[in-house]
């Protein structure tokens, strides 16, 4: 081959590579940006149902299967409440037994393929827990967007928000024990959410335009008869808050937020992300450079919402070392930088947002300790 053509095909060869590696990062950044709505973690893997029966269901054994606390365990046409591992009962070295608490629709059977997921309960408040709730439609920028409204007669209203991963079925973990704190509750589903608008793009920005509808959400409640609201996220969720407490023309009105899990360090977040989704890890500067740009993610904007100097109100953070898509080390920082404000309640053993499943009597007191002056 005649070197200058030899130079033309080596040179071809790059720029293709370089196309394909473009591609394979832009595909990457964008699965991990779909926003999904089955429970589970990103990259949290199946688990084999082994056996089910007397209230105990035996599933593979892995680090998921051998966490503390109480989860949702769903897969296809089942869905049900584990409880504790069940250290007593019979079973071989690789698998574990957990405690059924419920079984919410379906039937538990070998061969089953379930994941964990913090997402407890499914349905809504009225059938999963007993409590009287209305449907509302909160005005958003992009059209209505579906919401739960638990009453109570306190004129402080709680506006809970879910993030990665999960629906607004997940804070349905606190409302039983906000609803005994007689604090109303406004559980919001927002951009990209089952039967809520779709941004145009049809992906997930971090948190960094779906706090304008977190935003709708307290005009509403303040519209309809909240004189204060705490904001109570997590994961992306919780960077929606400090969003909303920063920017929100009704700041003024929020007395406190709740941050479970924050997404306080964008870019490694979407490290993790990018991981979940299968990125080949040499790809992985070129996918997050792409999600940054497929989410339009203004990191001076993002900056500017966990910056500590804005924090005006009093804020919990729940949040663990063993949480693999928000570090912890940002949660930490940010209560050491601003010890009035911030009270930072650690879980250990407990993946990103899933600090209640863990434990869920620390995480109430917590959280009592926390709105008690704020009510």
């Amino acid at each position: 081959m005649r070197p200058r053509t030899a130079a033309a095909v080596a040179a071809t060869t790059v720029i293709g590579a370089g196309a394909t590696a473009v591609a394979v990062g832009r595909y990457a950044s964008d699965a991990a940006l779909k926003p999904s709505s089955h429970g589970s973690l990103p990259g949290e893997a199946k688990l084999t149902v082994h056996a089910a029966a007397a209230g105990l269901v035996t599933l593979t054994r892995s680090p998921a299967s051998l966490r503390p606390g109480a989860y949702g365990l769903g897969g296809p046409g089942c869905h049900a409440i584990v409880g504790p591992v069940a250290d007593d009962a019979p079973h071989r070295p690789d698998t574990v037994v957990r405690r059924v608490e419920r079984v919410t629709h379906g039937v538990l059977r070998p061969g089953l393929r379930m994941r964990l997921t913090p997402q407890v309960h499914i349905g809504n408040p009225g059938d999963a827990l007993g409590l009287d709730y209305a449907d509302v439609d909160v005005p958003g920028e992009l059209g209505a967007l579906p919401a739960w409204f638990v009453p109570a007669v306190r004129d402080t209203w709680v506006i809970t928000v879910h993030g990665l991963g999960t629906t607004r079925a997940h804070p349905m973990v606190v409302m039983p024990f906000l609803n005994g704190l007689r604090l109303p509750v406004l559980d919001l589903a927002y951009r990209g959410d089952p039967g809520a608008p779709r941004s145009a793009d049809r992906l997930g920005h971090l948190g960094d335009t779906e706090w304008r509808d977190l935003d709708a959400a307290i005009r509403y409640a303040v519209r309809y008869g909240a004189r204060r609201v705490i904001l109570h996220g997590w994961s992306t969720g919780a960077t929606m808050a400090l969003h909303a407490a920063a920017n929100s023309g009704l700041r003024h009105r929020s007395s406190g937020i709740v941050l479970d899990s924050p997404v306080l360090d964008r870019q490694a977040t979407l490290r993790a992300l990018a991981t979940a989704h299968s990125a080949p890890r040499a790809l992985l500067p070129l996918v997050v450079r792409a999600a940054q740009g497929s989410a339009g993610a203004h990191l001076d904007a993002f900056a500017e919402a966990a910056d500590p100097a804005r924090l005006s109100v009093p804020t919990l953070i729940v949040h663990g070392p063993d949480d693999t898509l928000a570090p912890w080390g940002a949660s930490r920082e940010l209560a050491r930088l601003r010890p009035e404000l911030v009270t930072l309640h650690t879980v250990r053993r407990a993946p990103h947002a899933s600090m209640w499943n863990a434990d869920p009597n620390g995480y109430e007191e917590a959280l009592r300790r926390f709105l008690i002056p704020l009510m």
